[in-house]
């Protein structure tokens, strides 16, 4: 029985010196040794410190996002955002125009274009086939686009990418009467 005890004193003090938070060394078990709470990371490893001159500015960008918790908008460089939009719409064969406001436009230009002879009918004014005003649009929309075009040539013949009022302007007068100066 004596034999059994001494193994089980032998076997304990294995497992404790095992679990010994101290060097080890010892034969029994040591001295427990108080650790420091450490910041939690959430389960990522924490990050190398660096000193805030060699920081670049999207890592600054990155951990202010992460510390309101929302993402700042992503910001383009000027003149980026419009070449996209530019791609797009030359891509595309949509109009660009929104229907019903470029409808009730043209029926206001109608009505006031309309004599008192005409007008005799009742106040109902005119009547439009929906194919009408879309073909209107269409041709509108084309005039448009071809005059913006002659519009940006002047802007850069003077030098400049911004068109300006004065551009249009040119643009019409150097067309004539058959190209929007009447």
């Amino acid at each position: 029985m004596a034999q059994t005890v001494q193994k089980r004193k032998r076997a304990e003090g294995s497992t404790s010196a095992g679990r010994a938070y101290g060097s080890g060394d010892e034969a029994g078990p040591s001295k427990k040794t108080k650790h420091t709470a450490r910041k939690s990371t959430g389960g990522r490893p924490p990050r190398e410190q660096m000193d805030a001159s060699s920081r670049s500015k999207g890592a600054r960008q990155s951990d202010a996002a992460e510390e309101g918790g929302q993402r700042k908008k992503r910001r383009y460089r000027p003149g980026t955002r419009a070449l996209r939009e530019i791609r797009k719409y030359q891509r595309s064969t949509d109009l660009l125009l929104r229907r019903l406001p470029f409808a009730r436009v043209v029926r206001e230009i109608a009505l006031d274009m309309m004599t008192d002879t005409n007008f005799q009918m009742g106040d109902t004014g005119l009547r439009w086939q929906s194919s009408a005003i879309l073909a209107l649009q269409e041709a509108t929309e084309a005039f448009l686009v071809h005059l913006f075009e002659d519009a940006n040539l002047c802007a850069i013949h003077a030098k400049r990418v911004t068109i300006m009022q004065r551009d249009i302007q040119l643009a019409r007068r150097i067309r004539g009467p058959w190209g929007g100066l009447s």
